[in-house]
């Protein structure tokens, strides 16, 4: 029997699509999915959808698959993050041998990844982390692929990757080798804590042309369709319009008949996380989680709605639409800039040594926070010789600035007639936190050291040496100290 290039665990859709990718680009493709009792043989019901003469092959065990394989042996997990994948590898274990490969294609915490990787490096199995993105449509005709882990399989591994990834007009594959450890997994972490503020944004703005459009749907989809004809250009925007005009059969609009309690898997979180173990502020992605958690507790905020009355909503009905574009795209600038800024910390944090113009080439296309601007960050980082926040560039500085005066007056606009924007307010206050070059965290250090003797720095002393004061004496004394603040 021929063996397989490749084996694929779990048959879901995104697996399925993944499936048929791999095998319309040449390869034989063993296939196994964890079976069910009472229920139809998840392999024999693809392998009937899909015709005949194609090169894919059933498996019915995990024995069965890993023998099917050439080696060293690949096997892809499109399995559901979290302990499916710890049993899955524990039942892999015994039956593979030094050097095979296994690549977790799913969403799984890199803190997991880096466990795993340990614990299968002892046994001299590789495993690679993997970040896919693009959904169901990109598993089947090219995605943004994040490979991650052990450097010495990248050339077994990215070849095949890279053929089933979408490629930039020039034929630049959006797949690349992210760095080692759970690196893979991380980055797609990052992207998905991107995609959360990205789609925070779009959705607050969307509340706003409700306002000022009169819930005309048709007007609000043809104002995204203009958007995304520019600098706004993005998966995301693009998908709005159509979004906004979906019909029922009785010709009621879809969206509206939508609950206004929006779900999560768990990666917005861990991009949350991440940024708080790294030190690194990513306010736009964490407000966006919030949103969503408050989303979610919709009996008590209708109580809310109930308890305190609409205000005025006027102050919104003066803004230009144009006003509302510039807001929105300053602030996606702000959610990339915070999220590349993540990458960059915890690269330090890791030694990862990633590359952010790399990353943002292979976000260009294929992954859902494919946007116009990552052209532009891709530059700024090729052509950087060290790292600074996008911010500090003269690209991103104009824009910036162009769009900073509708961005105030969208927000107080907002603010004044009561209408929540958290991540574009977020992004604002984030903006206007980078470039204030005193803010009163002295008085927060002050009170630290007032109630718990914390120390802090002093602004005519060297950067480094702390002080304490007695501050319930009424001739303060100041004590230089030479350990860190807590």
């Amino acid at each position: 029997m021929k063996k397989s290039d490749i084996g694929l665990v779990g048959l879901a859709v995104m697996g399925e699509n993944l499936a048929i990718n791999l095998e319309s680009k040449g390869y034989r493709v063993s296939l196994y999915n964890r079976l069910h009792p009472h229920t139809p043989q998840v392999v024999d019901r693809f392998l009937a959808s899909q015709g005949e003469a194609k090169r894919f092959y059933p498996t019915y065990s995990l024995a069965e698959l890993v023998e099917s394989l050439e080696r060293p042996r690949k096997i892809l997990l499109m399995i559901r993050a979290g302990e499916p994948v710890d049993e899955t590898l524990a039942a892999l274990l015994p039956l593979l041998s030094r050097g095979d490969i296994v690549i977790d294609g799913g969403n799984s915490d890199y803190r997991d990844t880096r466990r795993r990787q340990q614990t299968l490096r002892e046994k001299g199995i590789y495993l690679v982390g993997c970040g896919i993105s693009g959904g169901e449509e990109g598993a089947l005709h090219g995605p943004s692929i994040m490979p991650g882990g052990d450097e010495a399989v990248a050339g077994e591994v990215l070849p095949l990757l890279q053929a089933i990834a979408a490629r930039l007009d020039d034929g630049t594959p959006c797949c690349a080798w992210t760095g080692p450890d759970g690196s893979g997994h991380f980055v797609k972490t990052v992207h998905n804590g991107i995609e959360y503020g990205d789609m925070q944004l779009i959705a607050e703005t969307y509340s706003l042309l409700r306002i000022k459009l009169k819930n005309d749907h048709e007007a609000m989809a043809d104002t995204f369709e203009a958007w995304n004809r520019g600098v706004l250009e993005s998966y995301l925007i693009g998908i709005t319009a159509p979004i906004l005009r979906y019909r029922e059969e009785d010709g009621g609009y879809l969206i509206d008949r939508i609950a206004d309690r929006a779900r999560q898997k768990g990666t917005g979180k861990w991009s949350v996380e991440a940024a708080l173990d790294s030190a690194t502020p990513l306010s736009v992605t964490t407000q966006s989680v919030f949103a969503r958690f408050l989303s979610d507790r919709a009996q008590e905020r209708t109580r809310a709605h109930r308890l305190y009355p609409d205000i005025d909503p006027s102050p919104l009905l003066d803004l230009d639409v144009d006003d509302l574009h510039h807001a929105l795209y300053a602030a996606k600038i702000m959610a990339y800039a915070q999220g590349f800024d993540l990458l960059y910390q915890t690269s330090v944090q890791y030694d990862w040594h990633l590359n952010l113009s790399t990353l943002a080439t292979i976000w260009r296309k294929g992954c859902i926070i494919q946007s116009r601007f990552l052209r532009e960050i891709a530059t700024v980082y090729r052509q950087a010789g060290h790292y600074e926040p996008l911010l500090f560039n003269p690209y991103f500085r104009e824009k910036i600035s162009l769009c900073l005066p509708s961005w105030r007056r969208v927000v107080g606009a907002a603010l004044s007639a009561g209408v929540a924007l958290p991540a574009l307010t977020a992004a604002l206050t984030a903006f206007d936190g980078w470039r204030c070059a005193k803010s009163p965290a002295n008085l927060i250090q002050a009170q630290r050291d007032y109630f718990g003797a914390h120390l802090y720095e002093r602004v005519d002393a060297p950067e480094g040496v702390l002080f304490h004061t007695d501050w319930l004496r009424r001739e303060p004394t100041h004590t230089p100290q030479s350990t860190q603040p807590d």
